[in-house]
């Protein structure tokens, strides 16, 4: 990547995060994926260095910076080989907790916060839904208050809940008031800050439940299910004004797009460098195959796609800290950052997706995963030893 018109904070980001990384080779990554197992050395490393406080305020824990240095951490950590598996392990902590940052009553704010940060809890986002996916505004899962106010009482379903079977809290938005009977679907959405109570490692409290999703690829982070059958939760989880979820939301939704128009230019990066990498080392017809415009040229094209949404990247991730900065003289518009970072995260993704689909085509018949024999090496004798094996 061209790293020219970064701001010192950034780049030190970069550095510090990839050396970071550098300590979780390929073989980490290959094993929990294979075992279905969690990432969680990862994560606490990242905690104990502060690295998950890294857009949160200097008074709760956090390094007070913004969503342009979280960009650019979620994408060196994409970018490292950790790929989407170590990109999910962490990113909702740093997204989730932003509408909880600015909207959250103060008790809310001391009271999880830095737990988050210092890696005691994890948090996932409790957003989508099995019959509405990207259609927020048309969620269901309704959470009724008592009538003494003292609690809500949540019945509903989410689903692609990432990291729920570890996560302690849950930014859940939630229908107080049905869509029948708003005006406009925008209306009657709440945001809460629940917990996730377990009663073992292996059940929950009474009215939730979560079945882990089988995956067929990114396995090391869970996927699940939640499914809330009257399930009792405090009034005072309830973040902001109720009714007013869905503008509280946007803060943590902006962010995540952001954030994964990052860590889709990290992978998008990463393909491109080891597909060059081996076009130097392949030689067929006694000159690597590099030197052939058929295999050159589509790489630099998709290099310079990637250029292109870096820009609209960080250009997001800049409108949202300027719209949340309290001393900037320029007055951003919530609907500005919302379409910068819609239009940062398809183009990231376009552009991630092209680079890799060429960079395996450049690798030809090697361009799809070595079979591995039980003791888990490698079984093919060109891959052993090759600079290109994912193992070594």
């Amino acid at each position: 990547m061209e790293t020219t018109g970064f701001t010192e904070n950034q780049m030190t980001v970069r550095e510090a995060v990839a050396t970071l990384c550098a300590k979780f080779p390929n073989s980490y990554w290959q094993e929990h994926d294979q075992n279905e197992q969690d990432p969680k050395e990862f994560h606490a490393a990242l905690a104990k260095d502060g690295w998950l406080g890294i857009a949160l305020p200097e008074e709760l824990g956090g390094s007070g910076l913004g969503i342009s240095e979280a960009t650019m951490m979620m994408q060196t950590i994409a970018e490292s080989g950790a790929g989407m598996a170590g990109a999910q392990s962490i990113h909702a902590n740093v997204y989730a907790t932003q509408p909880l940052a600015k909207f959250g009553s103060r008790e809310q704010r001391e009271g999880t916060i830095p737990k988050i940060i210092s890696g005691e809890w994890r948090t996932c986002f409790g957003v989508t839904e099995p019959d509405t996916g990207l259609d927020t505004l048309r969620l269901r899962t309704l959470a009724r208050k008592s009538a003494d106010g003292q609690s809500y009482s949540v019945t509903g379903q989410k689903i692609w809940i990432t990291c729920a079977q570890v996560a302690r809290k849950m930014m859940l938005l939630a229908r107080t008031t049905s869509l029948e009977e708003v005006r406009k679907p925008s209306e009657g959405l709440s945001l809460f800050c629940i917990d996730l109570d377990r009663t073992s490692s292996s059940s929950y409290s009474p009215g939730l439940d979560m079945r882990k999703i089988k995956k067929m690829g990114g396995r090391a982070v869970d996927a699940n299910e939640v499914f809330f059958d009257n399930y009792q939760i405090p009034a005072d989880t309830l973040v902001g004004t109720e009714n007013q979820g869905f503008k509280i939301i946007l803060h943590g939704l902006n962010a995540e797009r952001c954030l994964l128009a990052g860590e889709a230019l990290g992978l998008g990066y990463a393909a491109v460098a080891r597909a060059a990498r081996y076009t130097c080392e392949r030689v067929v017809f006694g000159r690597a195959i590099g030197a052939n415009q058929g295999v050159a040229h589509p790489l630099a094209d998709a290099y310079m796609r990637l250029e292109a949404a870096k820009h609209a990247t960080y250009h997001a991730a800049r409108l949202f800290d300027q719209s949340q900065s309290t001393t900037s003289t320029t007055n951003i518009r919530q609907d500005a950052v919302g379409v910068a970072a819609n239009s940062a995260k398809y183009l990231a993704a376009e552009a991630a997706f092209a680079a890799c689909e060429r960079a395996v085509l450049t690798h030809g018949g090697m361009g799809t995963p070595p079979s591995t024999t039980s003791s888990g090496g490698c079984a093919s004798a060109w891959c052993r030893g090759s600079r290109l094996c994912r193992r070594r």
